[in-house]
Formats: structure tokens, C-alpha cells, sequence
């Protein structure tokens, strides 16, 4: 079913993009100067706002490649939070003060991302119950330090000072996330209780007596050779000292609080329409996760016609294959059988990267240009649990740092090799490494569209590359294909089961028994699924949307250029133009198939 659009791409598939592709006739002086204003007060606001970004979210720009502030962590007190949301009404009414019509071409573009990111952050000041769930098992502080500290440099001196002063920084940044865990309890918004109670166990795994032993020790064990030999011992006592004396007693606090006054207080059912004005907050998070307008019980039916769709496609695959027994007896043989599991963690990065070296031959096939950033394949820390879910580390922009696929070596027995070959393309390449690598190699566009996130675009487009197995040689084996199916299914079944737990009084055991009877996903791994989708209302909406978003642009331009469509140029404007709400999108894809049928008369 093609989404219904922002009220705010109708004017821009109305012709905005389209201008771009026209010749202009002659102007007069007044005329460029006037555009030549709107431009420049543009691309100065532009940098007005992310120079603010960078110094104010210092984690960010750690993972964006600029260290200028390597040395601090965010400021997330109430007052910077005021000034934070200050900042963004300021910047979405200069925008708005600049004359969209006076922009052509990649500039109208830019603003029209400008404006929909800042009005998105703008509306989200509406509901202040959102700032206030700040962890889970699936993020939060005591989980996102070791991703940052992955991120930083550690070739200098100067380098490892700025990793301890970021450990000396942790209290209080816990400290801040701890009052506003006491302000969703004070709201009764606290995180629902079985997303909630695996935290404390996740950090008793980081607390150690020898701070030596922890993860957070490790970039210290490998120093760059431009750190002089006689400050090494200095810079390692200081490190100590600072996991000793701050973050080991920070990470307790935060365990004490989680356990003895957020536990308590979380509620069995974190569905959105049991919170106080929880049903306006996930319209909201549809809206803002998807980018289209959509009703909420379209979203669910759109779902179930995709699941059933789906499971008639691995019925049929069931059929060919010549098993007996049906479905529930082939998926019981899948998840069962030892040939398709590892029983070693190298083993299973081995595999990955085994897949890599059949599918990086491949891309030119599919693709006119290829990043040049790097990507390796490494694994999840341990301590993360068996249930965390792969995920993609983006490279940083100038190119220092390469990108990296997270695999869990720990849950060795629900990760099965037949899964192997769409997740990786869904991780990897072509999917996020592809696209966010592409993005940041963009250097013609402003910086703040280089590092954008839509979910609907990126896991839409990440989606979409695990379809495109057949042609990079992958899902030869039958039982690689149902993998296929399996995965796609499980992404249709969450319009089903998101929209039902927050919106259609679904409850958390009729959401994991309907998905573990239709997708053939285990009711461990739908489990651990469901109370994901409880943490974060809305997110898995939008990945089936993107990617039915993309096929439907896709099969349009094959229809429209017939024997000229080139799916390598086609793939190359979803991809030049970094991540896009899907509006937009579908405008540039209508302006490239309006110029190709121009150039290719």
C-alpha cells in the first residue's frame, strides 16, 4: 500500500525538485542578489548549527571523526535541556525566515531536511515524558560508554587524557540520567518491567575489584607509538584511578537506583496507551519514525497482509524442498540440528567474513560507485548478554576509523548459518555500512545531512539490501532463502505487533504468542523482540515502510523508463542524497526518472 505523504511533500513533489532540472531563463540583478542572500544565510546557519551540535553533543562528534572535544560528555541537566530545546526553536524560525523559493536544487533540498528535522524536535518538546527514558537493556549510560570509548583515538598522549577525563566526566553524567529516571517515576513513565530488570545484571558484568580486567582498561593496554615511553606508566595510573574511584562507583549507583526505586515502580505493560497521554506520544513516535502520515490501523493491516504473503512464500520454499512435516516441523529442524550452528565465537566471525569475500565482488553489479570507507566484522562484548542484537558502528567521515559490523558470539545456539547470509547484507554491505559510508563521502553537502538518521530511509534501505541476496550470489541453499523470508517476515509481523501493543490493547504474551506462531522466529528471540518494541514505540515501524517505500519507487521507475532503467544509476539517487525522510525521496526519484527520459530520447 503506497503511504500517504507529509502534508509538506505535496509542495515538494509538486514541482520543488523539479526546478532544479530546468534552465534558467535570465535574471535580473536584484533577483540573484536576492537568491545569493538566501543561500548564504542558509549554508551560515547550516554551520551556526552544527558547530552547536558538535560542542554540545561531544559524543556525536567523537563518532562523526571531529575530536575537538574528546575530552567531555554531554550535558544532560534540566538547564541544558532548556537551553538544547531553546536552540532548536531558535534555529527552525531562522529557517523558516529564509525564502525556500529564492533555493534551487541540492539547496532546497537541504533546507527541506533542515526544517523537517528541527520541527520534528520542536514537536517532540510537546512531550517531555520522552527525555525521561534514558534506559533499558538496550541502551543507556552503562551501555553506551564502551561504544563511545570504541569510537576514540588512541594514538597520543593527548588522546588518552581525553579518555580519562571522560571516565573523571561519568558520575556526573549518571547522575543527570538519574534524575531523569526519577522524573519518568515521578510521571509514572518508567520503562516497563521486563525491559527494565535485565539492567541490573548487565552492569554487575562491567563491576570488577581489578579495573585492569574491564573492557574500559583495554585502549590503555594499547597506546600508540606516539605516546612517549616515559608518560605511559602516569597515563595508566591515572586511568586506574579514574575506573576505580568514578566509574566503578558510578556504575553502582546507577545499578542501586535501577534496582531499588525504578524496578519497583515499572509496570508490567509498557504499551503506550496505558501511560498518562501515552496515545498522543505514540502518534507522535509514528509519525516521527515513519515520515509519513499514516492511520495506525492501516499500519496493521498493511502487516497482516504481509505476513500472510510472506508465510505463503516459505510454505511454498517448504514444498520445493521435498521436506515432510510441514512447517513447524522444518523450522524445529533448523533451529535444531547442529550442522547449522557454531559452536565457536571465531568460528561464526569467520563465517561473516567469509560472506564478505563473496559479496564485495559483487557490488559494482549493483551499484556505479562503491565507498571507499573500510568495514570489519568484530564482536559484541560479551558482558552485553546472548540476546543483544547485531548492529552496525558507522566509520567517521574522514575516513580515520572504518565501520563495523557488531556480531554476537555469545548466543552462538539462536544464531543459526542459515540467517547468516541477510543479516549480513542487512549490517554490512549493501545496507548500512553501503549507505552511511556513502553518505559521509558526500563532501558537496552540508555536514548535518552527512550524519542524518531516518529510520524509515536507513532500516528501510538496510531492509531492502537483504533482497538484493539473489543477485550478489547468496541464498543458493534453500534453507539460506528461508533465512530470507524469515528475517522479512519478522520485520512485517512488527506493523502487526507494534501497533497492537501500544495502540489496539494488545498485551505482551498475545504479541509474542501471534509473532512466534506466524514467522517461525523462536519465542526467545520474539521475547526478547517484543520488549524492544516496548522501549522504543514506533522504531520498528519503519523499516518494512522504508522498504516497501523503495520497491514501490523502484518498479515505478522500471515502468516509466522501461528498457533505459538502470538499476545501478537507480540505486545510486536513493543513495546521493544521504538518508531522506521518504517524501523526499520519492520527489528525487521522480525528478531523476523526469531527467532520464530527457537525456535518453
Amino acid at each position: 500500500m503506497k503511504p500517504i505523504l507529509l502534508a509538506v511533500a505535496a509542495a515538494i513533489a509538486a514541482g520543488s525538485f523539479a526546478e532544479s532540472a530546468v534552465a534558467s531563463g535570465p535574471k535580473t540583478a536584484q533577483a540573484t542578489k536576492v537568491k545569493t542572500t538566501a543561500s548564504a544565510r542558509l549554508n551560515a546557519l547550516f554551520n551556526e548549527d552544527w558547530e552547536w551540535s558538535m560542542r554540545n553533543n561531544p559524543e556525536f562528534a567523537t563518532y562523526y571523526g571531529d575530536h575537538r572535544f574528546d575530552d567531555r560528555l554531554s550535558d544532560a541537566s534540566p538547564q541544558a535541556v532548556a537551553r538544547a530545546e531553546a536552540h532548536e526553536r531558535e534555529m527552525l524560525a531562522k529557517a523558516k525566515a529564509i525564502p525556500r523559493e529564492k533555493l534551487q536544487g541540492e539547496e532546497r533540498v537541504s533546507y527541506d531536511i533542515f526544517v523537517h528535522r528541527l520541527a520534528d524536535l520542536v514537536e517532540a518538546q510537546k512531550f517531555p515524558v520522552l527525555r525521561t527514558r534514558v534506559i533499558s537493556a538496550i541502551d543507556g549510560q552503562h551501555l553506551e560508554l564502551e561504544q563511545l570509548v570504541q569510537a576514540m583515538p588512541m594514538r597520543t598522549e593527548n588522546d588518552a587524557r581525553n579518555l580519562i577525563a571522560r571516565y573523571n566526566a561519568f558520575p556526573l553524567r549518571v547522575k543527570q540520567d538519574i534524575h531523569w529516571m526519577r522524573e519518568g517515576k515521578r510521571l509514572k513513565w518508567v520503562t516497563h518491567k521486563a525491559s527494565l530488570q535485565e539492567v541490573p545484571g548487565q552492569i554487575d558484568q562491567q563491576l570488577v575489584d581489578d579495573v585492569t580486567k574491564s573492557p574500559l582498561y583495554e585502549p590503555f593496554t594499547k597506546l600508540g607509538a606516539d605516546v612517549p615511553s616515559d608518560k605511559r606508566a602516569a597515563i595508566a595510573a591515572d586511568a586506574q584511578r579514574a575506573l576505580r574511584e568514578q566509574v566503578m562507583p558510578a556504575l553502582r549507583e546507577l545499578r542501586r537506583v535501577v534496582a531499588d526505586e525504578l524496578l519497583p515502580a515499572s509496570p508490567d505493560s509498557g504499551a503506550m496507551s496505558d501511560y498518562p497521554g501515552g496515545r498522543e506520544v505514540y502518534q507522535f513516535q509514528v509519525a516521527r519514525q515513519t515520515t509519513v502520515k499514516m492511520d495506525i490501523q492501516t499500519i496493521h493491516d498493511l502487516g497482516q497482509r504481509e505476513v500472510a504473503r510472506l508465510r505463503s512464500d516459505m510454505e511454498a520454499l517448504i514444498a520445493k524442498t521435498g521436506f515432510q512435516g510441514g512447517f513447524a516441523k522444518f523450522v524445529e529442524y533448523l533451529n535444531t540440528d547442529p550442522k547449522f550452528f557454531y559452536t565457536r565465537g571465531e568460528d561464526l566471525l569467520s563465517g561473516y567474513r567469509d560472506i564478505a569475500k563473496r559479496v564485495d565482488p559483487e557490488l559494482p553489479k549493483l551499484f556505479a560507485e562503491i565507498p571507499r570507507t573500510p568495514y570489519g566484522i568484530r564482536p559484541i562484548p560479551p558482558y552485553q548478554g546472548e540476546n543483544k542484537a547485531e548492529f552496525y558502528s558507522s566509520g567517521s567521515a574522514d575516513g580515520s576509523r572504518p565501520g563495523w559490523f557488531n556480531a554476537n558470539v555469545v548466543g552462538l545456539k539462536i544464531r543459526p548459518k542459515w540467517e547468516m547470509e541477510a543479516l549480513f547484507l542487512h549490517e554490512a554491505v549493501p545496507g548500512h555500512h553501503l549507505q552511511s559510508s556513502r553518505a559521509l563521502e558526500l563532501g558537496q553537502l552540508p555536514n548535518f545531512r552527512r550524519s542524518y538518521w531516518v529510520v524509515s530511509y536507513g532500516e528501510g534501505w538496510a531492509l531492502y539490501a537483504e533482497g538484493l541476496g539473489d543477485q550478489l550470489g547468496l541464498y543458493t541453499a534453500p534453507e539460506s532463502r528461508f533465512g530470507q523470508l524469515r528475517m522479512e517476515i519478522w520485520r512485517a509481523a512488527r506493523l502487526v505487533v507494534d501497533t497492537g501493543i501500544h495502540s489496539l490493547g494488545w498485551t505482551r504474551q498475545q504479541a509474542i504468542d501471534w509473532m512466534t506462531e506466524r514467522t517461525g522466529v523462536s519465542r526467545e528471540d520474539v521475547t526478547g523482540e517484543v520488549d524492544r518494541y516496548f522501549v522504543w514505540p514506533g522504531q520498528a515501524l519503519g523499516y518494512k515502510i522504508g522498504q516497501l517505500k523503495i520497491i514501490e519507487l523502484r518498479d515505478k521507475a522500471k515502468k516509466a523508463l522501461g528498457e533505459k532503467f538502470d538499476i545501478r544509476r537507480f540505486h545510486m539517487v536513493v543513495l546521493d542524497h544521504g538518508a531522506v525522510p521518504l517524501p523526499v525521496l520519492e520527489a528525487l526519484v521522480d525528478e531523476w526518472i523526469t531527467k532520464e527520459k530527457s537525456l535518453r530520447r
